[in-house]
């Protein structure tokens, strides 16, 4: 059909096939996404026992790859079939839930601009509510090291925050071998040391060993004012694509009902 002519009116050959390929990559993106979400839960035990999705106090990282990967994975399919089917439904529909995503993205944007205090004091609730359940799921934890050692920081504030959690905390009735100390991930490192010492942590709060005492929160926002424009750019990148591939849509549905028109 896009090599066809009807009365001067035409399917573009360059917009179907290039739609096509940039839906393409956003599929396989998106199935990507999904399926690393999916095993993780399956490694996890969750597909077999739902009821455990509710025993985890803090955020499981493994929801933002089954959310992210499912969206792309239902707009790359729908974006890929619409463009190689000609079919203005499915065009109609990824066009419309990309500037859905793309019109909360801004939304988004404008209202952390605006309620910067009201964001920082959730972000402040969301780390020590994850302190709280650092035991409880393996890729949380491996989240809370991660961003300890990116940032240089231990817990939200500081790390007395650690307490909070049931192993850390320092009260007289915790049995916990881990009492009054943190995770390894907020040790300053020793450069002659080769191997990982996972147990750096213990007690460094009763013997003042070295740790790092500047919070996440405080850390996070040192590293967004320094990195403002990567962040930006980036952003401004996944925007750009957004808009290119809302545009190849309607182009290609204006040209398929241009040449329906005069059937």
């Amino acid at each position: 059909m896009c090599t066809g002519r009807l009365k001067g009116a035409e399917v573009s050959c360059c917009v179907k096939y290039l739609l096509f390929g940039f839906n393409i990559v956003f599929w396989l993106l998106g199935a990507a996404f999904l399926g690393i979400g999916l095993w993780a839960w399956a490694e996890k035990g969750v597909l077999s026992n739902i009821s455990s999705i509710t025993d985890l106090g803090g955020f499981d990282p493994v929801w933002l790859f089954i959310v992210v990967g499912g969206v792309m994975f239902i707009l790359g399919f729908a974006g890929c079939i619409g463009a190689l089917r000609e079919n203005t439904v499915l065009l109609k529909f990824f066009s419309v839930f990309l500037g859905l995503i793309f019109f909360l993205e801004l939304t988004a944007g404008i209202l952390a601009f605006v309620f910067k205090d009201w964001i920082k004091d959730q972000l402040n609730f969301f780390i020590n509510n994850n302190v709280k359940a650092y035991r409880d799921d393996i890729d949380l934890q491996n989240l809370i090291d991660f961003a300890q050692e990116y940032w240089l920081c231990c817990g939200a504030h500081g790390p007395n925050d650690w307490n909070q959690n049931i192993y850390f905390n320092c009260t007289e009735l915790n049995p916990s071998r881990e009492r009054c100390g943190v995770p390894f991930s907020c040790c300053i490192k020793d450069p002659a040391e080769d191997v990982l010492n996972t147990q750096c942590g213990y007690d460094v709060r009763l013997q003042g060993r070295y740790i790092y005492t500047k919070g996440c929160v405080g850390q996070f926002e040192k590293w967004l004012q320094d990195n403002l424009i990567v962040v930006a750019g980036v952003f401004v990148g996944i925007a750009l694509l957004q808009i290119f591939g809302i545009c190849l849509a309607q182009n290609l549905v204006s040209d398929i009902k241009a040449v329906k028109a005069n059937w």
